[in-house]
């Protein structure tokens, strides 16, 4: 029997782990309770969502919580594991930019400015794609900057969870335990200095770490 080639495993990556990932964080979103330590609404206004890395598993339920009906697009990078991620939270309607705001990043951040101003709201890791962890880059601010938007940050707390071995230290929730979400009223980083700005966002995506 011929074994597969490098780019046949690929593909069929591509067409079975995206759905059983949507599965999984379906079932462990649903298996879990949930807290929401977040305002009631957010900006009738376009904006920016951001948490770290390693937490980006359930953040899918922090958008829906204010969008029945999705309009974000999340940078993604361009390699594999990106594709997957893409692909996985195509499920939950989320759109994505290809690319990341430190790798090809004029082309992506050009593409993340012309979606804002239409309307879609904006997904973004500040440490991603590959840290360093827990370090926010300039792509963030200035997306915010350019189109005057507002960034509202969210934190995923799992009460029980596995943490893998990777540059972000990646959480993944166990069942039956508890979901603490925090999301924050929207900030305005629009007038302040690029170290100011990067600072606020980080000390309000470490706001609640143990």
């Amino acid at each position: 029997m011929k074994l597969l080639t490098k780019q046949q495993k690929r593909s069929l990556a591509l067409l079975i782990i995206p759905f059983i990932g949507s599965l999984i964080i379906r079932f462990l979103y649903f298996t879990n309770k949930k807290k929401f330590h977040a305002p009631d609404t957010l900006t009738d206004e376009s904006f920016i969502m951001a948490c770290w890395h390693g937490e980006l598993l359930m953040i899918p339920y922090a958008y829906l919580r204010y969008k029945e009906i999705p309009s974000v697009k999340l940078f993604i990078s361009e390699h594999f594991d990106g594709e997957l991620i893409a692909k996985t939270l195509g499920f939950f309607g989320f759109g994505t930019i290809r690319g990341s705001t430190t790798r090809g990043g004029a082309k992506a951040l050009i593409q993340a400015i012309k979606e804002i101003k239409s309307g879609s709201d904006i997904g973004i890791t500040p440490d991603g794609p590959k840290g360093p962890r827990h370090q926010v880059h300039d792509g963030i601010i200035a997306i915010a900057q350019k189109t005057k938007k507002k960034i509202v940050l969210v934190e995923i707390k799992p009460s029980k969870y596995w943490q893998l071995k990777s540059w972000d230290k990646f959480i993944v929730p166990k069942p039956f335990g508890e979901l603490n979400y925090f999301i924050s009223e929207p900030i305005d980083v629009s007038e302040l200095e690029f170290e100011e700005a990067r600072k606020l966002i980080k000390e309000g995506l470490l706001s609640h770490e143990h």
